[in-house]
């Protein structure tokens, strides 16, 4: 009976160990859950001179970083393909992208879109493209632009690149074959004032830049002219890297839609802000693809 009842025990004993070892087994194949990230790693297309750009920013990322209750890094990467690269390779946990930049980062990575800016020429989130022409020339519909030498801004720029690209194709134009000579400027600013100085024919930029540019007299009001202008284009979407936990995630979205401050909302250039969803960039995407411009550069 001893004997047995020490059989028993061991077995029991054995068993234990068995279930106790497993614990660690039983989650094999399931990713470990998400650490919270003690700085919150923020990137910002530069559509602008970079440094601009980061200095805008700076009040945004004390708000942010005082709503989240965590430290907030802002980086203005090199490029537009710089952000998309550092996003997708979680170097980033949140980015202020244009939509093509959006489109290009969730083809290579799980990203989700949170919100995007009121603006407030419109009411609402769109803005448009405008394709520019020098003030004196001869040039008066897109069509004209056949064999001549046009601007665009960074290769992925939706309103500086994508959406140029499509009013040039609506107008008979493949910007690859059609065009005298094409290059990237890599910034609205640029693309503007190459247009202004007479450098280029035509060039395709952001339209509530180009009004900026005028306002605060980078150029000259009367140096440049539209000659086209797009359809509403759905407005630069902040995502998040979907590994985020998702209070977090929730937090972030929230302290954009908070956002009351007249100072703060000025220096974002917005009126509020409101939820999106991926489905909002198909278009975009759609577009993208046909044009050979979803591969970012």
């Amino acid at each position: 009976m001893t004997r047995r009842l020490v059989a028993i025990m061991g077995v029991v004993v054995l068993l234990l160990a068995l279930v106790g070892c497993g614990g660690g087994s039983s989650g094999e194949g399931q990713a470990p859950a998400e650490e919270e990230p003690e700085v919150l790693r923020v990137g910002l297309i530069p559509n602008q001179n970079p440094e601009s750009v980061e200095a805008n920013y700076v009040p945004f990322g004390e708000y942010l970083s005082e709503q989240i209750g965590r430290e907030v890094e802002l980086t203005v990467p090199v490029s537009y393909g710089a952000v998309v690269e550092a996003m997708v390779n979680d170097e980033l946990d949140l980015a202020y992208f244009g939509g093509l930049t959006y489109v290009q980062a969730r083809e290579r990575g799980d990203v989700v879109p949170l919100v995007t800016e009121i603006n407030p020429e419109t009411g609402d989130t769109t803005y448009r493209s405008v394709i520019i022409v020098p003030s004196d020339s001869d040039i008066q519909e897109v069509s004209e632009l056949e064999g001549r030498d046009f601007a665009f801004g960074s290769v992925s720029s939706t309103s500086g690149s994508l959406y140029p690209a499509i009013m040039l194709r609506d107008a008979g134009i493949d910007y690859r074959t059609d065009l005298g000579n094409f290059n990237y400027t890599n910034g609205h600013d640029a693309t503007a004032q190459a247009v202004a100085n007479g450098q280029v024919d035509g060039g395709g930029v952001e339209d509530r830049i180009l009004y900026r540019l005028q306002d605060e007299g980078v150029i000259d009001a009367g140096s440049v002219r539209v000659i086209g202008e797009s359809d509403e284009i759905q407005g630069y979407p902040w995502a998040v890297r979907n590994a985020l936990p998702d209070d977090l995630k929730m937090d972030i979205a929230q302290a954009f839609l908070d956002i009351d401050d007249p100072a703060l909302l000025d220096l974002l250039r917005a009126d509020g802000y409101e939820r999106i969803e991926a489905g909002d960039y198909d278009y975009v995407e759609e577009q993208a693809t046909e044009l050979d411009l979803l591969t970012a550069r």
